[in-house]
């Protein structure tokens, strides 16, 4: 097949979707030798335009994994807004080191929905959004590596198409989906933390603005960065962002849920890649 343009499509809150897809769509515009395009749905304002794509488009398309789940504020964009036009794409999905559960499957539905066609797809590890311990520093080298791998395998596969993939790649991940996964304390009590919001600590904020404008929900207002009146879905882009350090959370369900995956899942989790079987 001719692609003519790869593109990087990608939500991003503390910038590990951003630099994962980033990397693979480099790899695929250099081994298909196409023009590179980007497209960050992060803003909320981005996700207000529709964006279409066209069969000469190879579409790279990442989003976090939150509960288990593609973040389901996203799904109105997901599903209303993105025009696949028969383009090929790349669903991948960035986990915090516990597990991707049904996210993968779910990106490769929708974007399936959107009419486009997944032909390969990956679920790679980033640092934790609750954490600097739970993937600390990932993706590192040896994630970028295997990103590379996966762009070259990627790029000869589409070379050996013979026209429109007919067939969705297959994933791990169960249909119908499972429910979004549910913290719990040690008596197996759930633990809400949806209505969690940050703090910030007033003495350290230069009032620099910075918070307000990294909330993809468009929630801090940015003339009091201590006031949240809107939705907060614990991306941390402003916790870990603010370069004073003064946003921070102290809800103890989502402090002993932060502690509790810490414990629970400090072994290195690996990448999990698939491809279209010919």
């Amino acid at each position: 097949m001719n692609i003519k343009t790869v593109w990087a499509v990608w939500f991003s809150g503390t910038g590990t979707t951003e630099k994962t897809v980033r990397r693979i769509a480099d790899g695929l515009a250099a081994a298909l030798k196409a023009e590179r395009k980007n497209f960050n749905f992060t803003p909320p304002e981005a996700r207000q335009q529709e964006r279409t794509f066209s069969q000469e488009d190879l579409v790279v398309f990442g989003t976090p994994v939150y509960a288990g789940r593609v973040p389901n504020v996203l799904l109105p964009y997901l599903t209303g807004k993105i025009r696949g036009g028969g383009a090929l794409a790349v669903p991948v999905v960035l986990f915090g080191n516990r597990n991707f559960d049904d996210a993968l499957i779910e990106l490769r539905n929708i974007l399936a929905g959107d009419e486009l066609h997944p032909l390969a797809a990956a679920a790679f590890v980033g640092e934790h959004s609750f954490s600097g311990v739970l993937g600390q520093g990932r993706p590192d080298e040896r994630d970028l590596a295997q990103m590379d791998e996966f762009a070259r395998k990627t790029a000869q596969l589409i070379g050996e198409l013979p026209g429109v993939p007919t067939k969705m790649v297959s994933v791990r991940g169960e249909t119908p989906l499972r429910p979004y996964y549910t913290p719990r304390d040690r008596a197996g009590t759930p633990i809400n933390i949806l209505k969690v919001k940050p703090k910030t600590d007033m003495e350290k904020c230069s009032g620099c603005g910075y918070c307000a404008a990294a909330c993809p929900m468009g929630s801090i207002d940015p003339e009091n960065p201590d006031r949240v009146p809107g939705i907060c879905i614990k991306c941390c882009a402003c916790v870990k962002g603010c370069p004073a350090g003064a946003k921070y959370y102290d809800d103890p369900g989502y402090l002993y849920h932060q502690h509790e995956l810490e414990e629970a899942y400090a072994r290195r989790a690996a990448p999990e890649l698939f491809w279209l079987e010919k």
